[in-house]
């Protein structure tokens, strides 16, 4: 699918954040070609009449020269976008920023890419830095229905592996997890030698759209009664939460969605 790049200039790079214990959000794009179709920042698309979610991408062109700035606590890139979503491989906006960062911001990084491996240099550089890639373990006909244009899990797999091998701290971000889709276990197993901790996140239904939440219903009825019934859902985040911990996997809990936002502990 071909990319609408929209070329905009922007007065700040950092934005005071509302994401719990987070100061701080860099997002140098905004959108993203992965154009998963339970993505919570769809909602964009109210004021960006740039067309369909996943077919155009707002590029910050001064974003470099903006993340010379110094701020204060915890720093996460990104969340309306990916950093390392596939247009970054040619016009490296997210390295730029990265070289003309403080080092001494606390930063944290969240992709879906192997493409993240390419700046190990950089993030070297930093104090205090994590690196986390999202594996959900879908793969079959869950990977072409709910991401089919993002890295497949074994390469997510690998660039973690990679990551963790050059001496960082890394994380991986369980998310979206769907009932009798998502096989929490498994994705651990595979993970946990290259893993310094996991976050785990229940499916936002209310977020992920209208088209999205049709999908479900038409396609695993028995799934969306579980997100949308209190009782099952309930049961459902206990059942989660009891195989967490039975894993033994540092984590700092499931942060869950059915009456606002919520930290589940394990």
């Amino acid at each position: 699918m071909e990319v609408n790049i929209i070329k905009t200039r922007i007065k700040s790079i950092y934005t005071p954040s509302r994401i719990p214990r987070v100061d701080w959000t860099v997002n140098q794009y905004v959108g993203c070609a992965f154009a998963c179709s339970y993505c919570y920042a769809k909602f964009l698309t109210k004021w960006k009449d740039y067309g369909k979610w996943g077919s155009w991408v707002e590029v910050k062109v001064n974003a470099p020269e903006l993340a010379r700035k110094r701020v204060k606590g915890s720093v996460v890139m990104s969340t309306v976008s990916d950093p390392y979503q596939p247009i970054e491989a040619k016009l490296k906006l997210t390295r730029r920023v990265l070289q003309y960062m403080d080092k001494r911001n606390e930063l944290s990084i969240l992709t879906k890419s192997p493409l993240v491996t390419r700046d190990i240099d950089l993030f070297r550089l930093f104090d205090r830095i994590e690196v986390g890639l999202t594996i959900n373990g879908f793969r079959g006909r869950e990977k072409r229905l709910f991401e089919p244009l993002t890295p497949v899990q074994e390469a997510r797999i690998n660039a973690l592996k990679e990551l963790k091998e050059a001496g960082l701290k890394t994380y991986v971000f369980v998310s979206p997890i769907i009932p009798e889709v998502t096989d929490i276990s498994s994705i651990v197993e595979e993970t946990r030698d290259f893993a310094d901790y996991y976050f785990f996140e229940v499916l936002n239904l209310r977020a992920s759209g209208r088209e999205f939440q049709r999908l479900l219903q038409e396609g695993y009825p028995e799934i969306y009664e579980i997100l949308t019934d209190d009782g099952k859902f309930g049961k459902f985040v206990e059942k989660l939460r009891r195989e967490i911990k039975e894993l033994g996997v540092k984590t700092e809990g499931i942060e869950t969605h059915k009456r606002g936002w919520e930290l589940v502990k394990v």
